[in-house]
């Protein structure tokens, strides 16, 4: 038996070693999948458009990693039906398409960062690899940088930028991917490869659906007005891409508390619904310009709408310029539609009101039975206003003092919408900060924007702490709790009191932006002066129409970074120069 037992440990043991694998301590392996060869013959040139799969072989095993995502072929193929490897690791990359491939044309497969070893992980980079239909490959480029023009941090995007060329014509189709196509990498970094001379128009996009095309009003945008005539390769591009305007569209009407909502893509400046139901008389319509809603206020119940079982109503509505249309929708009259208040905040800074927050517009206060008493005990006056700027929203003004407790009583029945008030009563304690507790931070800006301008003060989550609109050098926040902020200056370049985005429909870029170099430090007690000189090279320039105008001013002659890994059949890097059509 003792013998038995010996003979299986030493058989296992022998099995052991014997097994097939790397050798445990040994060096690990942390070189890239080396290029061998391909289907396709080693000149490139002359493939025969008939030609419907590539197939790339490598010196290891290899994974693709989120392919649909990294791969690019410019300019783009129809109809793939496969890609290799999938689940299963192999040595050989499988491309496969259904479309007959165009004469006399140069076709690059770019791979992003999907290529790695099986086994370490070990990613190929920025894989390129062309042929030509033609007896020539093309062999131009243009390179830059792409940019979020609001992003305040140095975090990688969520969705990839989208980087592309449209040969130029009077009936380019946007919505047909663009003829030559990459995407930016995490620096921001872009290289559009084996080119063919020409001229085009340069596009960048956020990517948001990964459709490899521009959804107008949905994706941010950046591009070039002027068409670029590309003779010699071109290095040094600079691009910004900013949140693009919607066109103003009606979504859907829905029955709300107190109504029907009205929903619009864009901005509409007026909104004009009626009722064409005989049974809806009596109603209120209410819009803020530029606002994406619109509610329709009636008396339900007085006017036996939905009451005792769901009823269809019928409307009129426009927005703009746009034709009149009707819409219908079910309506349900809900009993427990009260007018509700709330506060989100009765820790007040200094010289600060106190807001109330109501889910029905406020058409109506009567003040006169409110009370506001310090301590509980001492009536204090105030005054109480709607919002100029928000129609939900109450301000309480008063000489609110640091230190002091602060109840506020709101009696039932003296807020008013328009069929409705408050059921019933609220009482709010309220306290003061000090002035101690905050900083105060002055900018001096040069040169001076010659339009109304927007300074905002934001926080790590690109959240707005603070905005002031200006027409001076000097703006100051007076109150500001102490933190870390990013200062960005909106400028309105057509004085219509707001920031446009960039409507790429009509070749207009957004509204120029600008980022400060440094986040700005306040502390407590502190009066903290930042001198910013708009025109400093350490600003994070985002002007859109700058960014978008072509070369950089820092970028004009800078070439393809050293350390960034040359890209398979990559042409040598020449700077050219850049001709604008007008």
């Amino acid at each position: 038996m003792k013998n038995f037992l010996f003979l299986i440990v030493v058989s296992t043991f022998l099995i052991s070693c014997a097994r097939v694998g790397s050798p445990v301590g040994g060096k690990k392996d942390s070189l890239a999948p080396k290029f061998l060869f391909s289907n396709i013959d080693s000149s490139k040139v002359n493939v025969p458009a008939s030609t419907k799969e590539l197939r790339l072989y490598f010196d290891k095993y290899i994974t693709l990693k989120d392919i649909t995502k990294n791969l690019t072929i410019s300019p783009p193929i129809k109809n793939i039906k496969k890609i290799l490897p999938n689940s299963l690791a192999n040595k050989y990359i499988l491309v496969q398409w259904e479309d007959s491939l165009k004469a006399n044309t140069t076709y690059n497969f770019n791979f992003g960062n999907a290529i790695a070893d099986n086994n370490e992980g070990n990613v190929l980079s920025y894989f390129n690899y062309a042929f030509s239909t033609g007896d020539h490959l093309d062999d131009l480029y243009i390179s830059g940088e792409v940019k979020d023009g609001l992003k305040i941090k140095d975090s990688k995007e969520s969705k990839p930028i989208v980087v592309g060329l449209y040969p130029d014509s009077d009936s380019i189709d946007y919505k047909q991917k663009p003829y030559y196509i990459t995407k930016a990498d995490d620096d921001g970094y872009f290289e559009l490869n084996y080119l063919s001379p020409g001229t085009y128009k340069l596009i960048a996009f956020q990517d948001e659906n990964a459709n490899s095309v521009y959804d107008s009003g949905k994706e941010k945008i950046g591009f070039i007005k002027d068409a670029l005539h590309i003779e010699k390769s071109i290095s040094g591009l600079k691009l910004a891409v900013f949140p693009s305007k919607k066109q103003v569209k009606f979504k859907e009407a829905k029955a709300v508390l107190g109504g029907v909502l009205f929903l619009y893509e864009g901005h509409p400046e007026h909104v004009k619904i009626e009722s064409l139901t005989e049974k809806l008389k009596e109603y209120r319509v209410s819009h803020l310009p530029k606002s994406d809603t619109a509610m329709v206020w009636f008396d339900a119940k007085t006017q036996n709408i939905g009451v005792d079982s769901p009823e269809g109503i019928k409307f009129s509505y426009q927005a703009d310029a746009q034709p009149q249309k009707e819409t219908s929708i079910t309506y349900r009259y809900q009993s427990k539609d009260d007018l509700t208040l709330n506060s989100e905040e009765t820790e007040l800074a200094p010289n600060e009101d106190f807001k109330i927050n109501s889910n029905y517009f406020v058409k109506e206060l009567n003040t006169e039975k409110w009370s506001l008493k310090v301590d509980s005990l001492i009536t204090q006056a105030f005054t109480a206003t709607v919002s100029p700027t928000n129609p939900y929203q109450i301000l309480v003004k008063s000489d609110f003092k640091s230190g002091k407790k602060y109840q506020l009583t709101v009696p039932k029945e003296t807020i008013s919408s328009f069929y409705k008030s408050n059921s019933k009563s609220y009482l709010w304690d309220i306290s003061a900060d000090g002035i101690e507790q905050y900083g105060k931070l002055t900018v001096n800006l040069s040169p001076v924007p010659a339009v109304p301008f927007w300074v905002k003060l934001f926080d790590s989550a690109n959240t707005v702490k603070y905005s002031k609109k200006a027409e001076t050098s000097e703006v100051v926040f007076d109150i500001v709790k102490p933190g870390t902020y990013f200062m960005k200056i909106f400028i309105d370049e057509n004085k219509n009191g707001q920031w446009d985005e960039a409507d790429f429909e009509t070749k207009i870029h957004a509204e120029p932006v600008k980022i400060y170099y440094k986040p700005v430090l306040v502390k407590a007690l502190w009066e903290m002066v930042e001198p910013w000189d708009l025109n400093d090279n350490r600003t994070l320039e985002t002007s859109s129409t700058e960014a978008n105008s072509g070369l950089g001013t820092e970028a004009k002659d800078r070439a393809k970074p050293q350390n960034r890994p040359v890209h398979n059949n990559q042409p040598k890097r020449e700077p050219g120069k850049l001709k604008m059509k007008n």
